[in-house]
């Protein structure tokens, strides 16, 4: 007997290397639930919402290259929209597969729960089209051609896809078709790589100054070998924005730091804007990228390699794909000493500094952030929230292999702590990091839970600065009562929230910090520790992002 149509889709989706499925059972998804519980290689990871269960792929596809998210029809689907827009954003392939009402429901325009109650059925996946780069609803008759159309999409855009899953479809076998090829891997245009990567090549010669940006989109298409090998090749020095730290490894010795327009690092600024040649390798300039866009780079200095366009000298050329410049720039690249560059002096990436501990003795940022970069290890995985803490924590100096992600172009608050969940899962053998303020983490807080149930040990830093404290830096009125939060007593949430054995304190002044720091070394279960500071501590960054704001504003 033939695969029925969900059990072709997951398997397609296993060969991909997805070995998890997020999401929260519904009736018209139990296909699809079922079949994930009889497939022995599959693992149901059920969240505690649909949304949380979104977010969770996206962490786990930052890792994993991919994910999948199971939802069901309508209030199922409609709550994971949020995440599967950021994912969308940020170019993560999400495989999102919702059970919808039988196919004979859905042609007699039958009244059912989960509908608008006027017989329409498609309005969901309508409003779906706005924020995937491809959907299907998929039959017997379509499964195996849709299934191949849309994982060559979802591959190819680096962005979420739609499964729209019948419930009686889904269980009956899948009718063989023609089986015809489908390419994942686009060619550029050869006579447009050729003029484009001759252009890259006579700027950098002739150049007397350059650098590289490397840019998010390089590691979701998971470039960041070539690109390496295009730096040490050429030992052009690099920098990161705010979006792309850790797209490359911050030990290289060709790493400059951070760049952030006017904000902070002005010797990484000085230099970057002082360059001629700037090879930017899928950067985006977005407001938090460009340091609310006191970055000041001219056109004619700057290329743009971008996933499947170039832009120099404002001239725009399409299909043309970053691995295939990449490629040919590897092959056609001479000698670095060819370079008037490469004698250049450029500033290196610096460490926070050593911790200084205030008067008073109470938490401050100039603490804080450094105390906690002498913490990390290599390999380590960071999530954090797009809020305060990230915004001091992003510009330390990370140890080899060590990642830090953060949804700073989307920036809902609330992602990291399901986010972080995805990727402990997707690579339980790495040590996981969570840092989130109290009112992000308020939002998706549940989903700790989850940490437990799988036996994951992360170590979770909740900062308590009394509200929201990027909000407060970002209004014009911050001590209006709705940058308010609730009052919880965070280092008690875990244990009624089933996680017996953690570790979990509060600690209010530098010397406790680092004692549980000091501590969480020594420990084999997972650690949840609440941070008190002063609700207007904030990192030199985040005080430059909000004055800048509202001065527009």
């Amino acid at each position: 007997m033939n695969e029925t149509v969900i059990e072709y889709i997951l398997s397609k989706l296993y060969d991909l290397g997805i070995e998890d499925i997020f999401g929260v059972p519904g009736d018209y998804s139990f296909p699809t639930n079922d079949t994930v519980c009889t497939m022995p290689y599959l693992r149901w990871v059920g969240n505690c919402n649909e949304l949380n269960a979104a977010y969770a792929a996206d962490g786990y596809a930052r890792v994993k290259g991919m994910a999948a998210l199971s939802t069901t029809f309508g209030v199922g689907e409609l709550s994971a929209l949020n995440a599967i827009a950021g994912s969308f954003a940020e170019r993560l392939p999400i495989f999102h597969l919702v059970g919808m009402p039988p196919s004979q429901s859905q042609q007699n325009q039958r009244i059912a729960h989960h509908t608008l109650g006027n017989g329409n059925y498609d309005a969901f996946y309508k409003m779906s089209q706005h924020i995937v780069c491809a959907h299907a609803i998929i039959t017997p008759e379509n499964c195996i051609e849709e299934t191949k159309r849309l994982i060559a999409c979802a591959l190819h855009e680096r962005r979420p896809v739609y499964f729209g899953l019948p419930a009686d479809f889904a269980m009956q076998p899948i009718i063989k078709q023609t089986n015809t090829p489908l390419s994942l891997e686009p060619k550029s245009c050869s006579k447009t790589l050729k003029i484009t990567v001759n252009q890259i090549i006579n700027k950098l010669i002739n150049s007397k100054q350059a650098c590289l940006l490397a840019g998010s989109i390089s590691l979701r298409l998971g470039l960041e070998k070539e690109l390496q090998d295009i730096i040490e090749h050429t030992q052009i020095p690099y920098a990161t924005l705010f979006m792309d730290k850790s797209v490359l490894d911050e030990t290289n010795t060709q790493y400059m730091g951070m760049y952030a327009g006017d904000f902070i690092n002005p010797q990484v600024t000085s230099f970057v804007e002082s360059c001629d040649c700037i090879l930017n390798f899928g950067t985006i300039m977005s407001d938090f990228n460009t340091a609310c866009y006191t970055s000041n780079i001219k056109t004619e200095d700057i290329i743009h390699i971008m996933d499947n366009y170039v832009i120099i000298d404002g001239q725009c050329y399409n299909n043309i794909y970053m691995k295939d410049i990449l490629l040919a720039l590897k092959n056609n690249l001479i000698s670095p000493t060819h370079y008037p560059f490469s004698q250049n002096s450029f500033p290196r990436a610096q460490s926070l500094g050593e911790p200084i501990v205030s008067a008073t003795k109470e938490i401050t940022e100039t603490f804080l952030y450094p105390r906690l970069e002498k913490m990390l290890k290599p390999n380590d995985m960071i999530f954090g929230d797009t809020g305060t803490f990230t915004m001091g924590l992003a510009f330390a100096l990370l140890p080899k292999g060590a990642s830090f992600q953060t949804q700073s172009l989307w920036g809902s608050i609330g992602w990291a702590t399901p986010a972080a969940l995805g990727a402990a899962l997707a690579s339980p053998s790495r040590r996981i990091i969570l840092i989130t303020g109290e009112g992000a983490h308020q939002l998706t807080m549940q989903e700790i839970s989850q940490f437990a149930r799988f036996g994951l040990k992360p170590i979770i830093f909740v900062l308590n600065n009394d509200g929201y404290l990027i909000e407060r830096l970002f209004c014009r009125e911050p001590e209006y009562y709705y940058n308010d939060v609730a009052k919880w007593n965070y280092a008690q949430l875990p244990s009624a929230l089933g996680c017996d054995d953690w570790y979990c304190k509060k600690v209010t002044t530098c010397e406790e910090l680092n004692d549980t720091l000091l501590h969480i070394e020594t420990l084999e279960t997972a650690a949840y520790i609440e941070i008190i500071t002063d609700r207007y501590d904030a990192s030199k960054y985040l005080v430059k992002m909000g004055e800048a704001i509202t001065s527009i504003y």
